[in-house]
């Protein structure tokens, strides 16, 4: 058995290393592969639907939502919402239908193979003591096809920094337009409080937006480093003007 047989695999759970549910169904698919378990399928099988679940869940749209809604949704509902979540199910050339035609045809038989063989899921015991290892590298092979086949068409979205769960470090292209042409302005209020506002470009007078965070919020998901030498430094402010109120 090699890794070369779930490669895509490899760099979807790369380019997702903060989801924590992905990342323990791979840790899971590897252990499996690496002890030549038949349970590296039905390991397999739970790693196309937590793929779908991670697109879905930074696709999908709240006001019209895609993600199935019964309680234990099946495999193939998983991936058929992915495929609407990325609109693949709207191109209109033949060719590239019958091709996510042949993707739901892997997935069913995928399932199946799963639902039969896997002695991880359902509580169920496999069919046979040990699967070929033919079987094992054909359920590998197809859920890397189909993971795939879905992470490259979730790379060419453009993402919705409101609805994506994405990390900033993901957004270069329009973080470098913003941090171009936007400007921060702050000022002290009548009653003290600090006020931040993104000053946008080209208009006179320029127009700003007021941040709903206060500096407090914003250093705390920023730089926690900033964060404690503001407290620090305020802390002491503090102990001043109380300092002062005693002796006057």
């Amino acid at each position: 058995m090699s890794t070369d047989w779930y490669p895509g695999i490899r760099v979807f759970c790369a380019h997702w290393n903060h989801a924590e549910m992905l990342q323990q169904t791979f840790q899971a698919l590897e252990r499996e592969f690496n002890e030549n378990s038949d349970a590296c399928i039905d390991a397999a099988k739970a790693m196309v639907e937590c793929a779908c679940r991670v697109i879905i869940a930074n696709l999908d749209n709240p006001t019209s939502p895609v993600k199935p809604m019964e309680e234990n949704p099946p495999f193939g509902a998983w991936v058929s919402a992915a495929v609407r979540v990325l609109e693949l199910s709207e191109i209109r050339d033949d060719a590239f239908k019958k091709l996510i035609s042949q993707h739901h045809r892997l997935t069913t038989t995928l399932g199946d193979l799963r639902n039969k063989a896997g002695t991880m899921s359902h509580g169920k015991d496999g069919f046979i003591t040990r699967l070929s290892i033919h079987h094992r590298r054909a359920a590998l092979l197809a859920a890397d096809a189909i993971v795939t086949f879905l992470h490259e068409a979730y790379l060419e979205r453009e993402l919705d920094a409101v609805l994506s769960k994405e990390p900033y470090e993901r957004f270069k292209v329009t973080n470098d337009v913003i941090d171009e042409y936007a400007g921060l302005r702050g000022e002290i209020d009548e009653e003290g409080l600090s006020r931040l506002y993104i000053v946008l470009p080209g208009k006179h007078p320029r127009e700003e937006i007021e941040l709903a965070a206060p500096v407090s919020q914003l250093l705390f998901e920023l730089d926690r480093e900033a964060y404690k030498m503001v407290l620090n430094a305020c802390l002491e402010a503090k102990a001043a003007d109380s300092q002062g109120m005693e002796n006057a």
